[in-house]
């Protein structure tokens, strides 16, 4: 069934269960012998759900699974994913960012397991059932934040500039800002107006890491198309999370938007941008290039950082 406006979730239906895929893929990826990045809590996300498609138990319990070729690319292709937005926050820190703003956060637990900077304020924003249930797996497993961590209960398409402001985050400081996995998710008119609320809300010396898969009908639906043709893991992974036997790409919305980084550009922040296969060459993983239409499509993701001048 194709998304509408307004329409919402928990975290093992729609676009909530999309945050599901991602921790199960961290998962595997934290088991591999040198793991680009190590999420401890992910497997215990997956476990908690109980869900009911075996594709996801399987991933942990049968090694066959997880080795099979979709996982494993899939795998990488997040693990680079998650080092890069790892290495941006750390960066951030570096240079005297002591405000972070995770963007329909899910099940992201950077505020748990990086080494923030003293006085590190954290906030993630997402909606109530997502988070709510990240916390309870947390506490059961007794995690302790490594910054100040402040979980909003906001819907992206709502004001949720007047929640951050309401948790103390302050506007005349620099933030680092990461939307990770989420404009697709988002209708255009309302990505156009995220990023005008994070230059709004952004001091000089500000950054912001994000996810682009760029125009619709270009690299999102090339990663639909293709995960539709894979005979394996991974296409039982999203068709366990869609209705009526209806691709990925029904979770997404394919109308008009901005490119951001051009966007962004215009409005005095540097952009500095990347590929999945690019930062896979950069990290000693096998380059996603040339093998086929799935490999192909993951590795021209984009991802970019920009930094907002003085």
């Amino acid at each position: 069934m194709a998304r509408t406006e307004g329409d919402t979730w928990d975290i093992v239906t729609s676009v909530g269960a999309t945050a599901l895929i991602v921790s199960a893929m961290r998962a595997v990826e934290a088991r591999k012998a040198e793991p680009l990045a190590r999420d401890d809590y992910a497997q215990h996300f997956v476990a908690a759900t109980k869900v009911e498609a075996p594709i996801f138990s399987e991933l942990l319990e049968d090694p066959a699974v997880a080795q099979e070729p979709d996982v494993q690319l899939f795998s990488s292709y997040l693990g680079a994913r998650t080092k890069y937005f790892d290495d941006f926050f750390l960066a951030a820190g570096a240079t005297g960012v002591r405000q972070a703003v995770i963007l329909a956060a899910g099940l992201d637990v950077r505020g748990y397991r990086l080494p923030w900077a003293p006085g590190t304020t954290v906030y993630e924003l997402d909606l109530p059932k997502v988070l709510e249930f990240k916390k309870q797996v947390l506490d059961e497993h007794e995690a302790r934040a490594t910054a100040t961590v402040h979980d909003l209960h906001v819907d992206l398409r709502d004001d949720w500039p007047a929640a951050l402001r309401a948790a103390g985050f302050d506007p005349t400081q620099p933030t680092a800002w990461l939307a990770e996995g989420l404009l697709p998710f988002l209708p255009g008119v309302a990505q156009d107006l995220l990023f005008q609320r994070i230059v709004d809300l952004s001091a000089p010396g500000s950054r912001i890491a994000v996810e682009d898969f760029g125009a619709p009908g270009t690299q999102a639906d090339r990663m639909s198309n293709a995960m539709e043709k894979e005979d394996g893991a991974l296409q039982r992974i999203f068709k366990s999370i869609v209705e009526d036997d209806a691709p990925p790409s029904s979770l997404w919305f394919g109308d008009d938007r901005e490119d951001p980084a051009q966007w962004l550009t215009g409005r005095g922040w540097t952009v500095e941008a990347t590929t999945a296969g690019e930062l896979l060459k950069r990290y000693n993983r096998a380059p996603l290039a040339g093998e086929d239409e799935l490999t192909d499509a993951m590795g021209q993701s984009r991802y970019f950082t920009a930094v907002l001048g003085a």
